[in-house]
């Protein structure tokens, strides 16, 4: 993220190096903690283990702590 918080990037599914790196990166965020989902069209967002190439948006969560 960014340091407003939030950071967006946008990738062509047809374009095979722009999708291997969103690949790349969905795994990065989720291997140290990030809880991907995907949002869907009405705004309901479903967690998500495995990369969707055909996702319109999806959001990655940090891992909360507390006790």
């Amino acid at each position: 993220m960014d340091h407003t918080g939030d950071t967006r990037r946008y990738f062509d599914s047809h374009d095979t190096k722009a999708l291997s790196k969103a690949k790349e990166r969905f795994r990065i965020l989720t291997s140290v903690g990030f809880t991907a989902a995907v949002r869907d069209a009405s705004g309901n967002a479903t967690v998500t283990r495995s990369f969707g190439q055909t996702a319109e948006e999806t959001l990655f969560y940090p891992r909360l702590v507390g006790g």
